[in-house]
C-alpha cells in the first residue's frame, strides 16, 4: 500500500499550482498585448495588406486595403483576391501566389492596376508541418515614383537624342573637370569615349587645366564663346560654353566645338588633296597594269628560269653551252626584277626585310657598276658607316644601281666623277632636315653625286613620277626613281635631291638604323636542303607542272605532278596517306588553289600546303594563314627558294 502524502508535500503542490497559474495568466496577458499591438500595426500600416488562406480567399484586410479597394470590411472576407483587386473571375496570368505556394519562398514584383502602380510582395504562412496554410499579400503604392522615373527617362531620352543629333562635337564636364558625357561627334574627334577622364587631357593633351577655361566665369543665363587652338590637333575651334544645373544641386559645363580653322588653309588642303587624288589614280592605273601582266609573265619566267637552272645542273662546266645558258638565266632574273620593280611602283610588292650592313651591299653593287661604266667616269667612294638597317637586300641593291646608273647616264657624254658616300647622322629637333620631312632619329645617309649637267628646275619636281624620263626611247623605263622613292619611304626613310644646272646632282638617301642583328639560323646556307618525302605538285600549265616535278625530283623528293586541280582532289581523296606535302598554283580553271586547299584539308586537316602565285589580288600571306595554308610563294620559281621553303614546311618550322 502506497503511503499517503504528507501535509508538507500537499502544501508544496498547492504552491506549485498557484505559481503555474500565475505564469499562465502573465503569458496570456503578454500574448493579448502582442495581438493588440500587431492589430494596431496591421490596421495603421500605410501599405495595403491582405491575409488569405491557401486558396487566396481573403481572411483579413487592413484599413489601407479597404480604402484602396472598398469600404465594407464584410465585403472582403471570403472573396478571392483577384476579384477584389483586378475585378476578374480567375487568377491573372502573372500572379505570384501559385509560385509562392509551390516554392514556399516569397516573391516581389511591380504591377500596374488601373491607373496606379504598386510594388507587390507575396509571402507564405506556414503551419506546424511546414505546409502553406495561407498567404500575406502586401501592396505599396509607387505611382508617384513610377511617374517620376518615366518623366526622367523621357527627359533623358530627349536630351540624349538632341545631343547625339548635334553635328558639332560637344561634351559635358563636372566642376572638377571630369568628362561626364561626349556626343558621337566628339568621340569621333578624339577617337574614343573618354567619360571619366580629365577634359583638358583628352581634348587638348594638356596635363593641367586649360588657361582659357571659362568654367568659373559662367552663369546660368550667360553662355560664353571663345576661340581655342587645340594643341591636340593644332586646329582652331569656336567653343560655346554654357552652365547646366543638375538635379542633385551640382553644376556642369557643356561645351560645343565648331571647327573654324583658317579657310585659306582649307583651300590649300583641298588643292593638296586633289593633287594626291590624281597621284592615287595614276598609281591605281599602274597597279592594274602591273597586276594584269604579273601573273602570266611570271609563269613564262618560271619556265625560262627553272628549265635553265635544270640545264645548268647537267651541262659541261666552262663550256660554250653553259655560258649561253648563264646568259639566258641572267636575262630571266633581270626580267623577274623588272616585274618586281613594276609591282613595287604600284605598292603591291611585299618584300621580306632583315637586318643588313649597308656598306657591304654598296661595295657589292659598285663592283657591277664599275664593270659596266665607261672609263671616262671616275668613281670615288667614302663608306664610313658600318651601321645596320632593316631592309630587303635586293631592294637596297636596286636603290644603288638606279641612282648610280642615272648618274652615269648624266655624265656619259663628257665623263666626270661619281661620288658615293655612307655616313651616320642623327636628326634632332634642331636639324634643318626636319623641314625636308626627315623625322628625328638615327640614320645612315647615303649620297650619290655626279658632276653632270644637273637637272632643270622645270622638271626637278617630276623626276620621281612613274614613267617620267629624260632618256631617249629604249634607254629607260622611267620607273627607276619612283621605285627608289617607294623603297626608301616604305622603310621609314627619306630621299632628297639637290641639283643646279651645270653643277651636277646629289641624291641624299636617309635610311633609319636598327640594333637588330641576323641570327645564325637566318643566314644563308650554301648547300640546298633535300629530302625523300612524297609531294603532290599541281599547276594547270603542263610546262610548270613538269618543271616542278623535275626540280623537286633533283632534290630527292618523290613527286606526282598534275595539271588538273579536280583530278588532284580525286587522287588525294583516294590516297590521302600517299602524300606528305601538296604544292599548288593559285590561279587554275575548274577549281582555284585556295578552294583546292580547303577541300584537301577537309580530307586531311594535317596535310601541309604551299601555295604558288604569279600575282593574285585574292590571295595574301594573311589570307593563306586564315585558310590554313602553311606558306605562300611567288613565281617565278627559283630552285634555291623552293628547296628552302619545302624543307621548312616539312620540318614544321613555320611561325
Amino acid at each position: 500500500m502506497s503511503e499517503k502524502p504528507t501535509y508538507k508535500a500537499l502544501e508544496q503542490r498547492v504552491r506549485d499550482l498557484e505559481q503555474a497559474e500565475s505564469l499562465r495568466k502573465r503569458a496570456e496577458e503578454k500574448a493579448h498585448r502582442a495581438v493588440q499591438e500587431w492589430n494596431a500595426t496591421f490596421e495603421s500600416a500605410s501599405d495595403a495588406i491582405w491575409i488569405m488562406d491557401a486558396d487566396q480567399r481573403v481572411r483579413r484586410a487592413n484599413k489601407m486595403a479597404r480604402t484602396l479597394f472598398g469600404d465594407s470590411k464584410a465585403d472582403f472576407i471570403g472573396k478571392h483576391c483577384w476579384a477584389l483587386i483586378h475585378g476578374t473571375n480567375a487568377p491573372i496570368p502573372n500572379c505570384p501566389a501559385p509560385r509562392v505556394k509551390e516554392s514556399l519562398v516569397g516573391q516581389m514584383m511591380e504591377m500596374q492596376i488601373g491607373d496606379r502602380w504598386f510594388h507587390i510582395s507575396v509571402d507564405p504562412i506556414l503551419d506546424a508541418n511546414g505546409r502553406c496554410s495561407g498567404l500575406v499579400h502586401i501592396l505599396r503604392d509607387i505611382t508617384k515614383r513610377k511617374l517620376t522615373e518615366e518623366a526622367l527617362v523621357e527627359s533623358e531620352r530627349k536630351f540624349r537624342s538632341m545631343m547625339e543629333a548635334f553635328v558639332d562635337p560637344l561634351y559635358i564636364c563636372s566642376s572638377d573637370f571630369v568628362v561626364e558625357y561626349m556626343n558621337p561627334a566628339m568621340i569621333r574627334r578624339i577617337g574614343r569615349d573618354a567619360s571619366g577622364e580629365k577634359c583638358h587631357q583628352v581634348l587638348h593633351g594638356l596635363d593641367m587645366k586649360c588657361n582659357w577655361c571659362v568654367f568659373n566665369r559662367l552663369s546660368i543665363h550667360e553662355p560664353i564663346e571663345i576661340d581655342v587652338k587645340s594643341p591636340l590637333d593644332n586646329r582652331t575651334y569656336r567653343v560655346a560654353n554654357m552652365l547646366i544645373d543638375n538635379p542633385e544641386g551640382t553644376r556642369s559645363k557643356m561645351s560645343v566645338f565648331r571647327d573654324i580653322t583658317d579657310y585659306m588653309q582649307a583651300i590649300e588642303d583641298k588643292e593638296k588633296a586633289q593633287a594626291k587624288l590624281i597621284q592615287v589614280q595614276k598609281m591605281e592605273a599602274i597597279g592594274n597594269l602591273a597586276g594584269g601582266i604579273a601573273h602570266d609573265f611570271n609563269n613564262i619566267l618560271t619556265s625560262i628560269i627553272g628549265f635553265t637552272e635544270l640545264a645548268l645542273d647537267d651541262v659541261e662546266k666552262d663550256s660554250v653551252i653553259e655560258e649561253s645558258l648563264q646568259e639566258v638565266y641572267t636575262a630571266g632574273k633581270r626580267a623577274k626584277d623588272l616585274v618586281e620593280q613594276i609591282l613595287a611602283v604600284a605598292r603591291q610588292a611585299n618584300e621580306p626585310t632583315q637586318p643588313i650592313q649597308i656598306d657591304k651591299i654598296v661595295k657589292e653593287a659598285l663592283k657591277f657598276i664599275r664593270s659596266s661604266m665607261p672609263s671616262t667616269i671616275e668613281i670615288e667612294q667614302n663608306l664610313e658607316s658600318k651601321a645596320f638597317i632593316m631592309a630587303n637586300p635586293s631592294q637596297i641593291h636596286q636603290i644603288i644601281m638606279n641612282l648610280c646608273t642615272n648618274a652615269a647616264y648624266a655624265m656619259d657624254a663628257a665623263g666626270g666623277v661619281l661620288r658615293i658616300g655612307l655616313n651616320d647622322v642623327t636628326i634632332d629637333h634642331r636639324s634643318p632636315l626636319l623641314q625636308e620631312g626627315v623625322a628625328p632619329g638615327v640614320y645612315v645617309e647615303m649620297t650619290v653625286a655626279d658632276t653632270g649637267p644637273g637637272i632643270s628646275p622645270d622638271i626637278l619636281g617630276l623626276i620621281f613620277e612613274p614613267y617620267f624620263t629624260t632618256k631617249t626611247m629604249g634607254e629607260g623605263t622611267g620607273l627607276g626613281l619612283s621605285v627608289v622613292q617607294g623603297i626608301v619611304e616604305k622603310s621609314g626613310g627619306k630621299i632628297i635631291v639637290e641639283s643646279q644646272v651645270a653643277n651636277g646632282t646629289t641624291f641624299r638617301v636617309f635610311l633609319p638604323t636598327t640594333k637588330v642583328r641576323l641570327t645564325e639560323s637566318q643566314k644563308e646556307k650554301s648547300v640546298l636542303p633535300k629530302g625523300t618525302e612524297r609531294i603532290l605538285f599541281v599547276d594547270d600549265e603542263a610546262a610548270l607542272a613538269k618543271l616542278g616535278a623535275q626540280i623537286l625530283g633533283s632534290l630527292g623528293y618523290r613527286v606526282t605532278s598534275l595539271t588538273d586541280s579536280v583530278e588532284a582532289l580525286k587522287l588525294f581523296k583516294a590516297r590521302p596517306t600517299d602524300f606528305d606535302l601538296v604544292i599548288s598554283d593559285m590561279t587554275m580553271p575548274k577549281m582555284t588553289g585556295d578552294v583546292l586547299a580547303t577541300e584537301l584539308m577537309a580530307v586531311d586537316p594535317d596535310i601541309p600546303i604551299i601555295m604558288f602565285t604569279g600575282y593574285n589580288k585574292k590571295i595574301s600571306s594573311l589570307t593563306v594563314k586564315e585558310i590554313g595554308i602553311k606558306a605562300l610563294a611567288y613565281k617565278p620559281i627559283i630552285k634555291a627558294d623552293l628547296a628552302k621553303t619545302v624543307r621548312t614546311i616539312l620540318d614544321g618550322n613555320v611561325e
